[in-house]
């Protein structure tokens, strides 16, 4: 009687243990029922797997997947920034205008050099990236266009010193192929 309740036990487990299983895997794997005509089927959802001959590639790349987990949340948030600073600039007048861009200047330094000064130089190069990919606008346009092209090409500058450039492009296809894969696999909730 007792083998009996055991070998129940240990089918039971047996069974939840798998589906608890994929739920730890944060999004590397996901399983679901998908119903085709009165047949359920699972679906197994995995990731593709990386692989690197070299450990310094491997570094490299969960370098750049923590600072994507890092930046991306800050990248989103300067995106919904932006665009209420020109839904706002666009009812105000020149001199109201000017005003309020050193007010959101004041705000925004306020609340982020905090953040900033804790950055990597990868984060913040991945971060610059993902202002490019989000408003679809170079970070150096959008300093020359809220402050001046003095402020732009000072911030450029010191970028350029610390091995940044806020000029640089977005470049999915190419260049940042493996950022946008990286951002691709955040956004899906498989990092």
């Amino acid at each position: 009687e007792t083998m009996r309740r055991w070998i129940i036990i240990l089918l039971l487990v047996m069974c939840v243990v798998p589906d608890v299983m994929a739920q730890r895997s944060r999004g590397i794997m996901r399983q679901r029922m998908v119903s085709d005509g009165g047949d359920s089927i699972l679906q197994v959802d995995i990731a593709p797997v990386m692989a690197f001959s070299r450990p310094v590639d491997l570094r490299r790349y969960q370098r750049l997947v923590n600072a994507v987990k890092v930046v991306y949340p800050m990248a989103q948030l300067a995106k919904q920034t932006m665009h209420e600073m020109e839904d706002t600039l666009l009812m105000l007048d020149k001199k109201d205008q000017r005003q309020y861009i050193k007010q959101c200047y004041k705000q925004i330094v306020d609340e982020y050099t905090p953040v900033a000064t804790r950055m990597t130089r990868t984060q913040g190069r991945v971060f610059i990236k993902l202002i490019d990919r989000e408003t679809s606008t170079r970070a150096y346009t959008h300093i020359k266009t809220f402050r001046s092209g003095f402020n732009a090409v000072f911030w450029q500058s010191i970028a350029l010193m610390f091995g940044n450039n806020l000029k640089l492009e977005y470049e999915p296809e190419t260049r940042d192929r493996l950022l946008e894969q990286i951002v691709t696999y955040y956004e899906m909730g498989w990092l």
